[in-house]
């Protein structure tokens, strides 16, 4: 059975920091991108940010570009999210999720929620 679940979600002022974790266990890593989303009330879910299991080089969505790193700990199965210089816009629920080879997003997280005050 596939699980994700993310954590590191709270309550931070703007201009802090915050990392959320998504450990994944029941998939093959490799044959996985892991990703990012959020998603605001009354908002559609964005795109936050996309990594292979691998490594390597990571895409963002334009609104955090600079601001949010994604990385992996292939040891550990999980994903980060390190986000600073956090805005009241990036409240909303964050979630994790994996992306197969033909693009699909087939597993999700359940979520985790970051709340931004000013």
């Amino acid at each position: 059975q596939v699980q994700l679940v993310e954590s590191g979600g709270g309550v931070v002022q703007a201009g802090g920091s915050l990392r959320l974790s998504c450990a994944a266990s029941g998939i093959t890593f490799r044959n996985y991108r892991m990703a990012w989303f959020r998603q605001a009330p009354g908002k559609e879910r964005e795109f936050v940010a996309r990594v292979n299991w691998s490594g390597g080089r990571g895409y963002y969505g334009e609104s955090v570009e600079g601001r949010f790193t994604i990385s992996v700990d292939d040891a550990k199965n999980t994903v980060y999210l390190q986000m600073k210089s956090l805005r009241p816009e990036d409240t909303a629920v964050y979630y994790c999720a994996a992306q197969g080879g033909d693009g699909n997003y087939l597993y999700w997280g359940q979520g985790t929620q970051v709340s931004v005050s000013s």
